[in-house]
């Protein structure tokens, strides 16, 4: 969660910041340097980081590649940036050319924003014309953020990122030619079907009626299944909130005592809140257990929960992932502390 969080914070950095941003260099300073630092890497280190990598070419001499980073005195992954703006798909050859007189089994080419990394599974010591991974940090998915994961220093090991190598760019290109086939059907793959479900002979016009009936054949079974997984989550999350509900309405209203302690924690939620909600928008709930602060008086929205009644006080929090975690408070002055975490939940659910 820290990594994601910290790519997260870069990427709103950049989406801020890159319009002011005119040259290569600041693109390094201000985009690719940070994000190296999010891998563990020191930047300041010349034994990690070594700005202006030279390797011996041969006969082209003085050639430099923009950073290496170091582990134990070996080079793990050269990088070669450019400016946010240029495309990359013209600027491999560079990156090509160093890496086969170097030890590294690692290439990123990169304009900070979108991030090509590069290892030699076709040829060995010969970097591949593809890369295996590939992403827009802006927009990032969970799936991606676990394979950079394994870049970083902490959890570094070529062997695994090799072989997890070949899995992701295959599984990349099966996804690639798939998109094809669906845009714009093959005759192979058109026919692949047809022989299935017919028994005339194929002639031009009907494979021209079949290419037309696969593709919106796929389209709606495409269709059909997101609608399916849509519809189960809704009904669960529908299931969920009904318990919830219903949890609630069964207790014993008797036994639910609202104390002055948890009004007076109320009211410091609310004027913590009350610069991003309007306060009728910020709802009690107490219960047995907890004492609950709603946005909305929606069950599905916990902005807080309170446990006071005990020998130890806690205030429970819900992040991104709308997971509970309790912290602990001396006393309830101490919701002040946790300031932050309470506005970015508003946050989270404000789609901000």
């Amino acid at each position: 969660m820290e990594l994601q969080a910290q790519l997260k914070s870069l990427a709103d950095k950049i989406n801020l910041l890159k319009d002011k941003i005119e040259t290569e260099e600041s693109t390094k300073h201000a985009f690719i340097l940070p994000f190296v630092n999010i891998l563990g890497y020191d930047s300041f280190n010349p034994t990690e980081v070594v700005p202006e990598f030279t390797a011996d070419l041969g006969l082209k001499k003085g050639e430099k590649v923009d950073y290496a980073i170091f582990q134990n005195g070996d080079p793990i992954l050269i990088v070669e940036c450019k400016n946010w703006k240029e495309n990359l798909s013209i600027h491999g050859s560079q990156l090509f050319r160093y890496f086969h007189v170097t030890k590294t089994r690692f290439a990123l080419l990169t304009n900070g924003v979108n991030y090509q990394f590069y290892t030699d599974l076709e040829e060995k010591n010969k970097m591949d014309e593809k890369p295996f991974l590939e992403f827009d940090i802006t927009n990032l998915k969970d799936n991606v953020v676990n394979e950079i994961a394994k870049f970083h220093k902490s959890a570094f090991d070529v062997n695994k990122i090799v072989s997890n190598a070949s899995s992701l760019k295959y599984t990349k290109e099966i996804k690639k030619q798939i998109d094809n086939e669906l845009q714009n059907p093959s005759v192979e793959f058109v026919k692949l079907f047809a022989n299935k479900v017919y028994s005339g002979r194929l002639t031009e016009k009907v494979m021209e009626e079949f290419k037309e009936l696969v593709q919106k054949g796929f389209n709606q079974f495409i269709s059909e299944k997101i609608n399916d997984r849509l519809n189960a989550a809704l009904n669960k999350e529908a299931q969920k909130q009904k318990e919830e509900q219903i949890e609630v309405l069964v207790e014993d209203e008797n036994k639910v005592v609202t104390t002055d302690e948890e009004m007076d924690a109320y009211r410091i939620v609310v004027a913590i809140l009350r610069r991003k909600l309007p306060v009728e928008r910020i709802v009690h709930r107490d219960t047995q257990s907890y004492f609950g602060i709603l946005l909305d008086d929606n069950n599905r929205k916990p902005l807080c929960r309170l446990h006071l009644n005990g020998n130890k006080k806690y205030i429970s929090l819900f992040h991104d992932n709308k997971k509970e975690a309790k912290h602990p408070l001396e006393r309830i002055d101490d919701i002040y502390l946790f300031e932050k975490e309470l506005l970015e939940t508003v946050g989270v659910y404000e789609g901000e």
